[in-house]
Parts: structure tokens; C-alpha cells; sequence
């Protein structure tokens, strides 16, 4: 069974794509409901305990080519706008005014992007580890562009073998390079253990996989390492030649923001080694060009920095670093998430 009791599951048809939706009732009917959106290689299931444990209406929607939503080809030369469109459309078709939005690593920058397009929508957001708003890879802290066609983004730095192990459903824990184990090295801090790992592994592998999906295709580039991102599939979507949200800044709507995260987060950090720039700076990827050409990103500097301007434009923020925690606050620290979580959105 892959849901937990008092969670249901229902398929909403859009004009956009076919979503799955998870739903727990609870609060009162005007209260707007609480929406997570989930991240890259995830789904939907993660949300569950989260959703289990708030006392108000919350939603859980399955991304195109992740969960049980349909399989649909990724624009990325729309940056995430693919996917944060067909959340504002799954609220359109329920007939959801406005709800509060929790974004998850790449969901964070779903919902920044939703603020952009659909601030009617948003009461408020809770990001989680989220994506840089100048995109993943390739960027100066003031989000300016290392190399015109961002070298080093994108589709090109996933790993062959970890995306053959999705396709092939690999549930095993015999590689570094298996599902099971990337989530346990980098979705979690070390030492984290949970009954629903099984659960985890599962969302993991609804993902879509290919050209158009994750992911993704890359083009061969004159500057280190020697590819940039495509036009088409998820991990181009957050490339900085296609993404920046940093615009919320000089939005008429700032609803407040609360950004919680792990000290320990293998994925996003000032030094990710996600980052190929800082596999490069290690050795790791040989025939790096230097501190000067090909800095790694420092993503949560550039997230604070665009946040205090958000604070400074008349938005309010409120950042929570918590110790020991990896890329998964809600998962690994879920009382004092729901803490910062209810305090935010006034639940």
C-alpha cells in the first residue's frame, strides 16, 4: 500500500494534464488549505506524515512524469513554469482560491515561480531546501551567468547508471549509484532511519525518465565541462539559462516566506556537491579551470540575499537552520517543522 491512513487519492483532469492529488480533510471549509509540492526524483507519498500531522486541509500534487500524474513532455526553456502552471491549474479546477504553499528542493522553486505568474494564489510559502531562485550550477552570487550557455547545467551532470536504475525500477542497495542509497546519502543526514523508506524508494522510481523528462537533454559547450543544458526535460528546467525567480522581489504581492533547512543538506548548500563546479574545485571532475572561470555556487548565500531584498521591498522571511538535518526538514525534524510551519501560516 502506498498510502497511509486518513490520505486519499483521486485524479484531477486539467486543461494542462491529468494530476494525481492527495487530500486529508481537516480545519475549518474557509480556511485555505495547506498545497506541498513535491521535488525532483520524489513524489507526492513523501508528503504524507507531513500531511497527517496538521490539523488543517492539505493537498499533495504529483508533478507531471512523477507519481501517478500523467506523463507529459517538460519545456524547459520555460524554466519550471511547466509545472508550476499545472499546479495553479489542479487549484483552478478544484475551485481553490488561494491556499498556502510548501515547496520541496526543486518545489521550492515551483511555488517562487507560481508566485510570479499567480500571486493571487499564494497566501503564503514555506520553502524546503529549495532550489537557489538563480537556478542550479552555473551562476555568481549576484545570480549573474558564469558562461552564456551555463556550462556545467542541466541534464548533463546526472549520472547515466543512477538514471538506468530509475528506469529499471532497481530497488537494491548494492551501488552507490541505486535509488536507496542516493536518498540515504543525500535526501537525509546520515544516521536518519524511517519505517517508510520502502515507501520513499517508491516515489523515487514513479519517476519519468527520458529526453523529455528527467532527465532532460544536454548539448556539448566550448568551456568546462564541456556540456551546457537543453531545451528539453527536469534537470534543465532549473538551469540558470532558463530559470530566475529572483523577480519576487519586485512583485506587488509579498506574502510572508518561511525558508527551513538542514545544516547538513548534500544537495543544496554554498558548496553543493551537486554542483559540478564543485566536484571540479575538489579533484573529483578533472580538468577544472579555476576558482576565477568556475566557482561553485553558493546557493544559500543567493537565496538570503534575494530574501533580505525581498524584506527590504516590504515582503516579511523568517530562515530556520536546523543542526543535523539533511536536504528533508519535514521528514527528518517533522515536530519542529509543523511547529514553524503552523506559527507561519497562523494554523
Amino acid at each position: 500500500m502506498t498510502l497511509l491512513d486518513g490520505i486519499t487519492s483521486s485524479q484531477v483532469e486539467t486543461g494542462r494534464y491529468t494530476a494525481n492529488v492527495l487530500e486529508r480533510e481537516g480545519g475549518s471549509p474557509d480556511q485555505p488549505p495547506v498545497v506541498l509540492v513535491h521535488g525532483n526524483v520524489s513524489s507526492s507519498l513523501f508528503w504524507q506524515p507531513t500531511m497527517l500531522d496538521l490539523p488543517v486541509r492539505s493537498l499533495a500534487i504529483d508533478l507531471r512524469g512523477f507519481g501517478d500524474s500523467q506523463t507529459r513532455p517538460v519545456d524547459a526553456t520555460r524554466g519550471l513554469r511547466d509545472f508550476s502552471d499545472d499546479v495553479a491549474s489542479v487549484l483552478d479546477e478544484l475551485e481553490i482560491p488561494a491556499a498556502h504553499f510548501v515547496g520541496w528542493s526543486m518545489g521550492g522553486g515551483v511555488v517562487m515561480q507560481l508566485l510570479l505568474d499567480r500571486p493571487e494564489l499564494v497566501e503564503s510559502l514555506t520553502l524546503i531546501s529549495p532550489v537557489s531562485p538563480y537556478g542550479f550550477g552555473g551562476t555568481r552570487r549576484d545570480g549573474s551567468l558564469l558562461t552564456a550557455d551555463g556550462a556545467g547545467t542541466g541534464a548533463g551532470g546526472a549520472n547515466p547508471e543512477f538514471v538506468e536504475r530509475l528506469r529499471s525500477g532497481d530497488r537494491s542497495e548494492d551501488a552507490a549509484t541505486s535509488p536507496r542509497n542516493v536518498y540515504r546519502a543525500s535526501y537525509v543526514a546520515p544516521g536518519y532511519v524511517t519505517e517508510h523508506e520502502e515507501l520513499w524508494i517508491t516515489a523515487m522510481l514513479s519517476t519519468a525518465t527520458g529526453d523529455d523528462n528527467y532527465p532532460g537533454t544536454a548539448v556539448p559547450s566550448t568551456s568546462w565541462p564541456g556540456f551546457a543544458a537543453g531545451d528539453r526535460g527536469v534537470l534543465n528546467t532549473m538551469s540558470p539559462v532558463h530559470f530566475n525567480v529572483s523577480g519576487i522581489v519586485d512583485g506587488a504581492r509579498k506574502p510572508p516566506i518561511l525558508w527551513i533547512r538542514g545544516e547538513q543538506d548534500a544537495i543544496v548548500g554554498d558548496e553543493s556537491f551537486f554542483d559540478l563546479n564543485t566536484l571540479g574545485k575538489h579533484g573529483i571532475v578533472p580538468g577544472w579551470p579555476g576558482e576565477e572561470i568556475a566557482p561553485p555556487q553558493p546557493m544559500i548565500t543567493q537565496t538570503r540575499d534575494v530574501l533580505d531584498a525581498y524584506a527590504a521591498a516590504g515582503g516579511t522571511y523568517r530562515e530556520v537552520a536546523l543542526d543535523g538535518v539533511g536536504h528533508s526538514a519535514h521528514l527528518e525534524r517533522p515536530e519542529e517543522f509543523r511547529a514553524a510551519l503552523l506559527a507561519h501560516i497562523g494554523g
